[in-house]
């Protein structure tokens, strides 16, 4: 029996994050009314010339640097050439022969995300984006909705190194996180921001060559990628243990049968008649542009990942979930600076943020508690001034209002009690009311001294020290 192996290689689509268009100033701001950003330049009227947006180049290089790539010192753009109702000028321009980023490298989580592996990066080249076509609310006919013409693009090509869905799902997550962490893109799936075109295919197991390949275009969250390539993979399987061959061909994602199915027959460069763009110089990158680039290079999120390990002695698990994106590893790393208990602060930004921020259907940016907010009443859950689940008491009346743990401490009297005398007075009088509690404990029924803690933590209404209460019942029930 023939075993068969899976190959998959992601073209992810990335709009960068300017102001302005790849070769004009038109805006391209998301939501405008249909056509109302659509300059002439965009529209390729007769007469204009378009003219490169630095910014996308900063970025470009930005990029280049974040995964370790060559960044090439001189780029051309390329006229790809094809006819569709959403291209206005009948061409693309797009990068094919000197892309500005090549031979670049990902390093993934993979399995229970205690190993990881290398993705390799064949190129990133920058291409400007195609109008969208609306197929609703038109009485059987399409519209055009050219606002997106010419917002500038970073397409990443990966090799064909990955073997599973679930290891292109892992890839396509961190490329996700890296490029908002290097804010070169929202990263906004919704809108389009980020995308991904998946090439799949299979062979027998220790066979040298690919099998024929398919690309399912366009899939716009990670669940989709993941159900696509999986029906992908079973389809390609089913037709070679059926004597069949699998078409070089496009293929769509149709998420509500599941299922991909055929667009059209697949493209090679010489379909576009790809040739330098006459209107456009090469762009020339000098070593100085690149190191001022390099200047203002955040921690990435592996290094930072690594550090949150190493150094603040965190979980893999917990230090992978922080800097799962760059705003939930800032946030930490202020409520850190606040609290000074890594592995505490850790666990609340994790559970009970993160619970709660989920609960609400709120991003981490509109969190009613402010990372100085809740760093402080970790403060006072690690002095000692409160118990844990006081300090959830106080983290629910913050979240409803504006003031800090001190100031709700004080008003509600909830400042722990630590004082020996006052715990063993409790602890004495909750013995003396349940002597048959008492006998089953000395009797070796260890478990009875859960109820002895519940009934001390009552009537001190949640304010004794577990630690103490929990250490001077032992003592005192081996008497």
């Amino acid at each position: 029996m023939t075993v068969w192996e899976t190959v998959i290689g992601l073209e992810i689509h990335v709009r960068l994050l300017t102001c302005s268009k790849l070769f004009s100033g038109a805006s391209t701001t998301y939501g405008a009314e249909p056509n109302s950003l659509a300059c002439a330049v965009d529209l390729g009227l007769p007469g204009v010339l378009p003219m490169v947006n630095e910014e996308v180049f900063r970025k470009a290089v930005r990029f280049g640097l974040g995964v370790n790539a060559e960044i090439s010192r001189c780029s051309v753009f390329d006229r790809k050439n094809y006819f569709y109702p959403d291209l206005p000028k009948g061409y693309q321009i797009s990068q094919l022969y000197l892309p500005v980023v090549s031979k670049g490298e990902l390093e993934i989580n993979v399995g229970d995300g205690n190993s990881s592996k290398v993705i390799g990066i064949t190129r990133a080249h920058l291409e400007e984006d195609a109008g969208k076509s609306l197929h609703e609310d038109f009485a059987g006919m399409s519209g055009i909705d050219l606002n997106r013409a010419g917002t500038p693009l970073l397409e990443i090509v990966s090799e064909p190194d990955m073997r599973s869905a679930s290891e292109a799902v892992a890839y396509m997550k961190a490329m996700h996180t890296l490029v908002r962490y290097l804010e070169i893109s929202d990263g906004n799936m919704q809108e389009g921001s980020f995308r991904c075109d998946a090439n799949v295919s299979v062979r027998a197991q220790g066979q040298a060559e690919f099998g024929t390949r398919t690309e399912i275009k366009n899939l716009n969250s990670f669940r989709f990628v993941e159900r696509a390539i999986n029906h992908e993979v079973e389809r390609q399987t089913d037709i070679l243990e059926n004597g069949g061959e699998v078409m070089q061909e496009t293929r769509l994602y149709d998420s509500d049968r599941d299922e991909t199915r055929s667009m059209r027959s697949k493209e090679e460069a010489n379909d576009y008649r790809y040739f330098p763009d006459p209107d456009l110089l090469p762009v020339i990158i000098d070593d100085a542009y690149i190191e001022a680039v390099r200047q203002f290079m955040p921690e990435l999120p592996n290094a930072k990942r690594n550090r949150f390990i190493q150094e603040l002695g965190l979980s893999a698990y917990d230090a992978a979930v922080l800097t799962g994106s760059r705003e939930i590893a800032d946030y930490y790393e202020a409520v850190l600076a606040e609290a000074g208990e890594a592995r505490l602060s850790a666990n609340w930004v994790i559970v009970e943020l993160v619970g709660a921020l989920n609960s609400d259907g709120l991003d981490i940016r509109q969190s009613p508690v402010s990372a100085k907010r809740l760093g402080g009443l970790i403060r006072r859950i690690d002095d000692n001034t409160i118990s844990g689940k006081i300090g959830k008491q106080i983290f629910r009346q913050m979240w409803c209002s504006e003031d800090d743990a001190d100031t709700i401490i004080e008003a509600r009297g909830l400042r722990q009690i630590t004082d020996n005398s006052a715990i063993e007075d409790m602890i004495d009088k909750v013995l003396a009311d349940s002597p048959r509690q008492v006998e089953q404990y000395r009797a070796g029924q260890k478990k009875v001294l859960g109820y002895f803690v519940g009934q001390v933590m009552r009537a001190s209404q949640g304010r004794a020290n577990p630690q103490q209460v929990n250490g001077i019942l032992r003592s005192r029930l081996k008497n």
